[in-house]
């Protein structure tokens, strides 16, 4: 590789890290938000029309973009690798045939407006959805994680403590696997061996 090629490389690489450029081409309406200096205070111009034309030269590409201003037509050419443009969007594709549309500084009003296509946009809205349904589904493989609150009471916990946490996490598995409308059946909790007998031994030495 010829050593200017080599350093245009590396300089695009260093553009496009810190603004990405997005795909057009002739004939899509683009907004160009430019940099503009007044003293010490830096703020965004934008520039909207059609765009015109495109000249691919590696770190000297460039583009023109048309605009009517007042009745008037506006040409603006900028260096597609300008440090200076902050941003560059896309509104809408234009449905043409031709790499250069100088023919439109010949029309004005109806006979100016270009063909619109609009199957970019239902690609854009598949990609979307996709995207989050895979989100969806990944979220959906992680297992949660049941959080089990045990009072704090003061008294020496019971012996079979580990059997009721596995319960009531087995429970909650069962309400989220169960169908909307239906509820799982709850298992009698058990009462804890010597409850019972130790109660009737109070009330008879009352």
């Amino acid at each position: 590789m010829n050593i200017i090629k080599d350093i245009e490389a590396r300089e695009i690489e260093k553009v496009t890290a810190r603004r990405a450029v997005p795909d057009f081409k002739p004939g899509d309406t683009l907004r160009v938000k430019v940099r503009v200096r007044e003293g010490e205070r830096v703020r965004l111009q934008s520039f909207e029309g059609v765009c015109i034309g495109r000249r691919n030269a590696g770190l000297n590409s460039s583009f023109t973009v048309r605009k009517i201003s007042y009745g008037e037509g506006v040409e603006r050419a900028f260096p597609l690798h300008a440090p200076a443009i902050a941003e560059i969007e896309v509104l809408r594709r234009g449905n043409v045939r031709r790499a250069k549309l100088y023919y439109l500084r010949g029309l004005t009003g109806k006979k100016a407006r270009i063909a619109e296509k609009t199957d970019w946009l239902a690609a854009a809205q598949g990609e979307a959805a996709a995207g989050a349904a895979v989100a969806g589904a990944a979220k959906a493989k992680k297992k949660k994680k049941h959080d089990i609150e045990i009072p704090v009471t003061g008294e020496a916990p019971p012996e079979n403590l580990e059997e009721l946490v596995a319960e009531a996490a087995a429970a909650a598995q069962a309400e989220e696997a169960a169908p909307e409308g239906e509820q799982p059946k709850k298992k009698k909790k058990k009462a804890p061996k010597g409850g019972a007998a130790a109660a009737k031994a109070g009330k008879d030495k009352k």
